[in-house]
């Protein structure tokens, strides 16, 4: 049994009453800045992955997505296919890992960046915080983290449980995307508890939110200025991005509309803010009622 698949309780460690799995020391991602990008499901978090990891490209950073879903739907527009899962093809090799080579499971996408679908365990059955260490072993083994500047987790929907967590454990900054919207900053308030329950054990911390989809901030800035979190970046309601995904491709492979061009630079500064370094914020989240009563309607 590897050490990747032994779980360790941890009670009360990653907040009261919690079972977390502890992340062995070997498999630590050392060398690249790493980031956990999380937020409400649907509220565009692949969208915001795949672009920001074409961004970092861009600035001459060498870049690696691993996507976090079952759906495995994270990097097409960074490829223009689907990608098979990891899960899929360590299945396909009766989990004999050692078959397996870097080209089964790493894709080659825009401007270089190379893209892993990790999949996830089948609806009810499994753990996902099992489907991201299997991938970063794998990557680990394959040498596949030494020539990478930057990994982005794009992680599934809400934090519901360790699993979910898991991308956490090897971040050093978690990125929250929301809208302007109640039921987006009631989950972006869960995933900061989740994400300041993990940085008792772990060096994640969070970076700040996204507002996407979204033509005015005026209920996420309200929401940030109660809990002490930032709004790093502004991506508005525009119908050039949906289209993008319809055609399978990052901003940056899009016409050059006025529109398109003033996202793309919003992409780029985040990319660099992200990469010189943000404060470690530390954000105390509302508890369900006071956030009801701070955005909810009378």
């Amino acid at each position: 049994m590897s050490p990747l698949d032994r779980s360790i309780p941890n009670l009360g460690g990653d907040g009261e009453g919690s079972v977390q799995v502890h992340q062995d020391e070997s498999a630590k991602i050392e060398g690249a800045k790493v980031f956990s990008v999380y937020g409400k499901g649907g509220i565009g978090k692949s969208t915001t992955s795949s672009n920001l990891s074409a961004a970092f490209s861009k600035l001459g950073h060498r870049v690696l997505q691993i996507g976090c879903d079952p759906k495995h739907d994270s990097t097409f527009t960074l490829t223009g296919s689907l990608q098979p899962t990891v899960i899929d093809i360590l299945k396909s090799v009766d989990f004999h890992a050692e078959e397996l080579r870097p080209e089964d499971y790493v894709a080659t996408g825009y401007n270089g960046v190379k893209c892993v679908e990790a999949g996830g365990p089948p609806a009810g059955t499994g753990c996902g915080g099992y489907v991201v260490g299997q991938t970063v072993k794998l990557l680990k083994q394959h040498h596949m983290l030494e020539d990478t500047d930057v990994v982005i987790f794009d992680v599934l929907g809400d934090v519901v449980c360790g699993g979910f967590a898991a991308p956490l454990q090897h971040a050093d900054r978690a990125l929250i995307v929301t809208a302007n919207d109640f039921d987006s900053i009631y989950a972006m308030n869960r995933i900061i508890a989740a994400v300041q329950a993990k940085s008792k054990n772990y060096k994640v911390r969070l970076a700040g939110c996204v507002a996407n989809r979204s033509k005015d901030t005026d209920e996420v800035d309200r929401y940030c200025k109660t809990v002490g979190f930032d709004r790093i970046a502004h991506m508005p309601d525009l119908d050039a991005i949906r289209r993008s995904r319809l055609k399978k491709k990052t901003l940056f492979e899009m016409p050059d509309d006025e529109d398109i061009v003033q996202v793309r630079k919003e992409y780029m500064r985040l990319a660099e803010t992200l990469y010189n370094g943000t404060l470690p914020l530390a954000p105390d989240p509302l508890p369900d009622r006071e956030i009801f009563e701070l955005l909810g309607f009378d």
